[in-house]
Formats: structure tokens, sequence, C-alpha cells
């Protein structure tokens, strides 16, 4: 593809640390979800049960959809997505954690990476597109 042909294409990283209060509310969620998804086969749908229910990290990733963050932005169609999420040490305090500091440059490409990384290492992780 040319140069013209790809610039349509935006990437829109976004990265969301969250506190779960009340893991049994997520499991919860996340197995009614699924046992609401009329397009999941039977066989999926037990094999998705017991992966919530044994890590919230993977409860999330069946109740949290990008799509749901794009769909009422007007003059867009969501082309692929992917994400993932993981239990982490959190320490807010750690400059490790300081989002403002984000400048595009070399870094981020290698947290990407690591990100990519830390997801095929054991993070739940779901795709659409």
């Amino acid at each position: 593809m040319s140069t013209s042909e790809t610039s349509r294409f935006v990437r829109l990283r976004v990265e969301l640390v969250l506190a779960v209060d009340d893991e049994e509310v997520v499991t919860g969620a996340a197995l009614q979800r699924i046992a609401d998804d009329p397009d999941m086969p039977g066989e999926e749908q037990m094999h998705a049960q017991n992966a919530v229910t044994d890590d919230t990290a993977e409860a999330l990733a069946y109740l949290v959809d990008p799509f749901d963050l794009v769909s009422d932005v007007p003059g867009i169609e969501l082309q692929q997505a992917s994400w993932s999420s993981e239990r982490i040490d959190y320490d807010p305090g750690s400059p490790d954690w300081d989002f403002d500091e984000d400048d595009g440059g070399q870094d981020d490409v290698e947290d990407a990476e690591d990100a990519a990384d830390a997801g095929a290492d054991g993070g739940a992780e779901r795709a659409a597109g």
C-alpha cells in the first residue's frame, strides 16, 4: 500500500490500570456476558467460563471491549482490535507508571513490544476485527 492508501488508518493506544474492588462481581458479570452471547459455541462457552472463574484478569478481558470505546465516534469504522489484561504490581509513586512522560519516542516502541510480550506470557488476551 502506498502512504496515501494507509494514511487514513490510525492506531489508538490506550493503557488502563484498574483496581478490582470485588472480584466476585467482576467474575459474575463476565459469566453473565458469556452466557448471554448467542454466537459462542457451547464448548467455547465452557472454556471461557472456566477461564474467567480462575482469573479476574481474564474476566476483565471479556467485559472490556475496545469497540465500546469508539462505536459512537462519527466518521470511523473499527478495522481491528486486540486487548489483553494481566495482574500487575502497581505503585502509583513509581516513575515507571508516569503516563505523562509519553513523548512518542523509541521508548514507546519498546514499551509496546514489552506489553505485547507480557500479553503473550500469560495475560488474558482477546482479539476482534
